[in-house]
């Protein structure tokens, strides 16, 4: 399938409903409104095309972008190629859930992280902390540095009530993620949840929303599934 079909099937998948929640969430036009379990079959028939990917994402199209996340080669982008896509991701939808999981499945993602985390942007930011939840959810703990993961579960203990909302949601869901997926620092990542306590965020309708990274890490020891690793990143 070339650019143009592709397009024209995703704009046939699109729904009004899933339209005004994207929009909600941050989403603007242009976008269809497709569910992301929609995007499967398509998948199947195109398989990864990078090429076609890079022509999608350019759209700045909420859903042709999302689907230039499955389609794409993370093996085939260079950093500055993430970093264009990062540029482009202008909600968290795009930063955390394509683009950061795009950037997971490549070779360079902790180099790549590691300067978002730094880069004192919000999208970016979340962005960076997300790739690791990622990374830690899904490849051995010794592909990673204890002491590096270490400092960085020190840094969001110090960093976490003050950083911009998604960093937030981000900094939590790594807490999380080490206390459940990775086994070197499970009882840390228990101390520092305990220790940040609930994160306040604020919600879409001006009411809080209180994150509890030690609950996430108490229903994983709960069900009996501490070390658990995906097999896969992308659906």
């Amino acid at each position: 399938m070339d650019f143009e079909a592709v397009m024209q099937e995703l704009e046939a998948l699109g729904k009004e409903r899933l339209k005004k929640i994207y929009i909600s969430n941050g989403a603007h036009e242009p976008l269809f409104g497709v569910a992301t379990g929609e995007m499967k079959p398509l998948f199947r028939k195109i398989k990864i095309n990078q090429p076609l990917a890079e022509q999608l994402y350019a759209t700045g199209n909420y859903d042709a972008m999302y689907f230039a996340g499955i389609i794409a080669d993370p093996q085939a982008m260079t950093a500055e190629d993430f970093e264009r896509w990062i540029d482009g991701a202008y909600f968290y939808m795009l930063s955390d859930f394509v683009v950061a999981v795009t950037l997971a499945e490549a070779d360079i993602a902790q180099e790549v992280a590691d300067k978002w985390i730094a880069s004192g942007e919000e999208l970016k930011m979340s962005a960076g902390w997300n790739c690791y939840c990622w990374l830690l959810g899904n490849r051995p703990d010794s592909q990673f540095s204890e002491s590096k993961i270490a400092n960085m579960l020190e840094m969001v203990e110090s960093a976490i009530h003050d950083a911009p909302e998604r960093v937030k949601y981000a900094m939590n869901n790594f807490i999380a993620t080490v206390g459940v997926s990775y086994l070197p620092l499970h009882d840390m990542a228990v101390e520092i949840a305990k220790a940040v306590g609930p994160v306040t965020v604020k919600g879409n309708k001006k009411k809080d929303n209180y994150l509890h990274a030690s609950e996430r890490i108490q229903k994983s020891v709960d069900k009996g599934v501490l070390g658990f690793k995906r097999k896969h990143v992308r659906c």
